[in-house]
């Protein structure tokens, strides 16, 4: 059907693109202004509604209308640009023939390029932007490169060959995931019987419109999950963090009567939650703590670059970042405290009076990169000095840092593809090949369950 679909409206934009010939043929009569009014009418209604609505949201249904739309325009552009060229010397011979009728072929040919420009660049236009506003996986690289090959013959054929192929995956992967969930909402596989509790990581804060973990909170609440954030400042030593963290968790026991927390602690948010354990008495009040790529051992790369670095700039660097970061809502936010506490030595000392409390599930989830460009900026710029100092990591965090508890899970990147620090908590909302990171939280959340936490 689709096909079939896509194969008449080809036959209409042809046919409404040549409408003025259609009209010369027939004349200015009824029934050849009928005609193009008709043709203009299919092209009209065909660009209002590409395809029937199959897809499972607003977004994603916009998203393959916007696919179908290009790739009908590299169709018909295609056919379009093939014909007129065919018949283009004709006409100019003619033309140079001399005789009254002789620059008539080449009036009609103009007369026709006209409104086919005009239509193939509405369809062009009608789908790119569609593209454009919808997709999640473009990103802004290739947003930029698209509008650079634009100017370039024939590398802007592959390249929007290149932005239909990526927009059609996001469809296909996103209806599929819907899909999924559809198929298991009854099941709530994650319906623990605590309520979860995400802890961010450092420089990060829980805004209601710029969600830390990407897309992974909603994936979980459409599985039954009930998810709550820490909610601590961005910048704080690890102690006055866990401070913070205890009275959250306080908060939540009051507001949902529960006796306990699942806590999923990504980057430092895993040594604030093990301090608000440990050193605030919320041992009691924590079922579970899983730490994603958090850097118990500490950083050694840290370390070196706050010795090196003169006290002057330090504290240069410290005053820039706590303004900004009170300015985006921190109370006391301090920076140098904060990046300490991720050192090596700040850590193991750490790890000495800090010990895993009775009655907690402590476990862990690190994640690691095989070459710099596997993380986005800064991360692809850290990682080799990562590399340097601490090994094998995530652009941020060492795997030998990140193992704690009693149960470690290592994410293997699957073909060239790494797994990012951000990567991680979906920061940037990209669909990786091989890693399914909303399924990844899913399934954990669904262990916790079926653990009876």
């Amino acid at each position: 059907m689709k096909h079939l679909r896509r194969i008449l409206f080809v036959l209409i934009l042809l046919a409404a693109a040549n409408g003025a010939l259609a009209l010369m043929m027939l004349g200015s009569t009824p029934l050849g202004i009928g005609t193009c009014l008709l043709l203009l009418a299919g092209f009209v209604y065909v660009n209002l509604r590409p395809i029937p609505k199959t897809a499972p949201t607003k977004r994603i249904d916009q998203l393959s209308a916007g696919c179908e739309l290009l790739r009908l325009f590299l169709i018909t552009a295609t056919i379009n640009v093939v014909w007129m060229l065919l018949w283009l010397p004709a006409a100019i011979r003619m033309a140079k023939g001399g005789g009254f009728f002789s620059g008539l072929l080449l009036v009609i040919w103009i007369i026709i390029a006209i409104p086919m420009v005009i239509l193939e660049a509405i369809l062009f236009w009608n789908g790119m932007i569609r593209v454009y506003v919808t997709s999640v996986q473009l990103g802004l690289k290739h947003r930029i490169l698209a509008a650079l090959c634009g100017w370039i013959p024939f590398l802007n054929i592959w390249y929007l060959t290149k932005i239909i192929r990526i927009a059609s995956d996001e469809v296909e992967f996103e209806t599929e995931k819907w899909e999924l969930d559809e198929v298991r909402a009854e099941n709530e596989v994650c319906k623990t019987k605590y309520p979860i509790l995400l802890v961010h990581g450092v420089f990060f804060r829980d805004f209601r419109y710029l969600n830390y973990w990407g897309r992974i909170p909603k994936e979980l609440k459409r599985n039954g999950a009930v998810v709550y954030y820490g909610q601590q400042q961005s910048a704080a030593s690890v102690e006055d963090s866990g401070r913070e963290l205890a009275a959250r968790i306080r908060e939540i026991l009051d507001e949902t009567g529960c006796e306990k927390v699942n806590i999923i602690a990504h980057s430092k948010g895993g040594l604030d939650s093990r301090a608000a354990i440990a050193h605030a008495g919320c041992a009691p009040y924590v079922a579970t703590l899983t730490t994603i790529n958090t850097p118990h051992r500490g950083c050694i790369y840290a370390e070196y670059l706050l010795n090196k670095v003169p006290q002057a700039a330090r504290q240069k660097v410290a005053a820039a970042y706590n303004a900004t970061l009170k300015r985006l809502g921190d109370e006391n936010p301090d920076f140098l405290a904060a990046v300490t506490d991720l050192t090596e030595s700040a850590c193991l000392a750490r790890n000495e009076t800090t010990p895993d409390m009775p009655g907690v599930v402590y476990e862990s989830v690190m994640s690691y990169c095989r070459k710099a460009r596997h993380g986005k900026f800064p991360l692809n710029a850290t990682y080799p000095v990562v590399k340097h100092f601490d090994g094998k990591n995530d652009g941020l965090v060492s795997v030998d840092s990140a193992k704690w508890g009693t149960r470690f899970t290592l994410l293997e990147p699957v073909g060239k593809r790494g797994i990012s620090h951000g990567d991680v908590v979906d920061l940037n909302r990209e669909n990786i090949p091989g890693f399914d990171v909303r399924e990844f939280y899913v399934n954990l959340a669904a262990d916790l369950k079926k653990r009876g936490y």
